[in-house]
């Protein structure tokens, strides 16, 4: 049996909790926020390359989760 049959099939036998979708939504909109709020503050933000990518990973992290937590408790 392939990985996604298996996930299918917990998922439709898993009760249909929302929870973490949004709680990672949720995440993901303060992460939101927060950015714009020091982004709009800080004209230089983020300071260094490193840190640019560091954001844009936690951001394709976050958006990633809150996607597939969308999909498997939809």
């Amino acid at each position: 049996m392939s990985v996604t049959a298996l996930l299918v099939l917990a998922a439709e036998e898993a009760e249909s909790s929302k929870a973490a979708f949004y709680i990672g939504g949720g995440v993901l909109a303060v992460w939101a926020v927060v950015l714009s709020v020091i982004g709009l503050s800080r004209p230089g933000f983020p300071a260094s390359k490193g840190a640019a990518r560091g954001v844009y990973a936690v951001s394709g992290l976050l958006v990633a989760f809150a996607a597939v937590t969308s999909i498997l408790t939809g």
